[in-house]
């Protein structure tokens, strides 16, 4: 750490001088598919690290926020469109790009798949929807820790409330909400005792009709419409 003389202000102040870097996004995307939740990766033709796999991401420009640089980056290179983002942290080590000095403020989203059809585009040679506990040995620039951290603070959202974005659907049983829980927190809850606490919550209510083909006949729910 720098030191400098006490009371000496100027040397904190932003001047034209001032060390300059590029600031990028970086989105992790999570959907729930075959029971599992995944993220999204990509390969690209262009750029540093053709060969690995990416979070969807890219440099803001300066007319945008980092925010708006999210939702670009997703559109340009997966076609995906119209989704909430949360924001994890902002990533600052010295050499995490080869090119130059880069901080990258991540994101992390929760989607449907089925909802949000992927379109490959912008010199994106492959995308690939990846279970979290089998990512790719090849994934590169820092964005296995972006993917973790975003997971935990997943998680740490999703313990404090019914926070599942698109992962399910409109309406669905108490058994398809377990599980999902269960895969987002890698925990594993007694049947009874979920349903006792998510009941409780009272962030879902029955709609009193049951799902068709299921064995059993399931009760569907839904989320408890916050007030405007």
């Amino acid at each position: 750490m720098k030191e400098f003389a006490e009371g000496d202000l100027e040397h904190l102040q932003v001047k034209s001088s001032s060390n300059e870097l590029s600031i990028t996004a970086d989105v992790a995307l999570f959907g729930f598919l075959d029971g599992s939740l995944k993220v999204l990766l990509t390969k690209r033709s262009v750029g540093e690290l053709k060969d690995c796999w990416l979070l969807p991401g890219g440099v803001m420009e300066t007319d945008e926020t980092a925010e708006e640089c999210a939702s670009k980056v997703l559109w340009h290179l997966t076609g995906i469109r119209d989704v909430h983002i949360e924001q994890v942290q902002t990533y600052t080590s010295l050499n995490r790009h080869p090119v130059k000095r880069v901080a990258t403020i991540a994101f992390y989203a929760l989607i449907k798949p089925e909802g949000h059809p992927i379109e490959r585009k912008m010199n994106v040679t492959e995308i690939k929807w990846f279970p979290l506990n089998e990512l790719p040995k090849n994934t590169g620039f820092d964005h296995e820790t972006i993917i973790k951290d975003a997971h935990e603070l997943l998680k740490r959202n999703l313990k404090g409330q019914l926070i599942f974005g698109e992962l399910l659907p409109e309406y669905f049983t108490l058994n398809e909400l377990q599980t999902l829980y269960e895969s987002i927190l890698e925990v594993h809850f007694d049947r009874r005792n979920f349903r006792k606490k998510i009941l409780q919550l009272d962030v879902i209510e029955s709609t009193d009709q049951v799902k068709k083909g299921v064995k059993g006949g399931p009760l569907l729910y839904r989320r408890v419409k916050l007030p405007a």
